[in-house]
């Protein structure tokens, strides 16, 4: 049997983030196991950094992890590149979302550091009012989040070693006003995290993204584009999925990526990847 790689996005993919506190479907921990065995690589495709890929996704199991976009990727612990954003865009981001009083965060592969009012504005997105209804503590206490502790408070964000930045929406300021502000130094890619708002969105590396990063993966491990497949949900899984042999959107996914995709598989949290890999023989 050639071998063959498999691509998952996290977000919305692989795990569930409906729910304040995500997981990964028992069938999909089960499909991914299983195709490993018969000696096929698994890969995550994610838009996070390697600071919010908890354990509870590594102990599933995978072969290596493109992250940030595609801003790094690395095969097992070998790292075969990483590509940071500059000193001097960095410093423009955090200048300018200060000043405007932008709710952000920053990634970097040893952490997430957070803007200072960011912490309460995602509980109350993710809980509810946790000062007057308790039944906004009550979910905080039984579906407590993974991200919101991961996020580090008080630091400066002016950094060297940032992979990428998140930022919520901000009244007043449309999509727009941001990526003509930045344009010239970032990938301004368009709410990628439906929750943070409709004018929210990420500032990445120019010239990244997961299909550049799965092409120098694969041509390093000499695995042929055509077994390549690739379970995406958002729209900054487009690129991904049009590169990918059998480019692939779980039924939960955005009616975008459904539109290009070479096929729609079920729910994630209706055993969709699962299904899917077992039509394709994966599993």
């Amino acid at each position: 049997m050639s071998k063959k790689i498999i691509f998952f996005d996290v977000d919305g993919t692989l795990v569930d983030v409906r729910p304040a506190r995500e997981y990964i479907p028992e069938s999909t921990v089960k499909a991914v196991q299983e195709t490993r065995k018969q000696g096929n690589l698994c890969f995550l495709c994610t838009g996070r950094s390697k600071a919010e890929i908890y354990s509870h996704i590594l102990e599933v199991g995978f072969d290596g992890i493109i992250g940030a976009g595609g801003g790094f990727v690395e095969i097992g612990d070998e790292m075969l590149y990483h590509k940071m954003v500059s000193q001097s865009a960095i410093n423009h981001v955090v200048d300018f979302f200060e000043e405007h009083g932008f709710d952000y965060y920053i990634e970097s592969n040893g952490g997430l550091y957070a803007s200072q009012n960011l912490v309460p504005r995602l509980e109350r997105i993710m809980y509810g009012d946790l000062e007057n209804d308790p039944l906004a503590r009550k979910k905080k206490e039984e579906e407590p989040s993974h991200f919101i502790p991961s996020l580090k408070v008080g630091y400066d964000l002016h950094r060297g070693d940032v992979n990428k930045i998140c930022f919520l929406e901000k009244e007043g300021f449309a999509f727009e006003t941001i990526r003509n502000e930045f344009e010239k130094e970032f990938n301004v890619i368009h709410c990628t995290v439906p929750i943070f708002g409709d004018n929210s969105g990420e500032l990445s590396v120019p010239g990244v993204n997961k299909a550049s990063a799965i092409e120098a993966l694969i041509t390093h491990l000499g695995i042929p584009k055509e077994n390549t497949y690739a379970f995406g949900d958002g729209l900054n899984d487009i690129d991904m999925l049009e590169y990918c042999q059998h480019g692939i959107a779980v039924g939960n996914a955005a009616k975008g990526l459904k539109d290009i995709a070479d096929e729609i598989t079920d729910d994630i949290a209706e055993d969709g990847i699962y299904h899917s890999m077992k039509k394709h023989g994966l599993i």
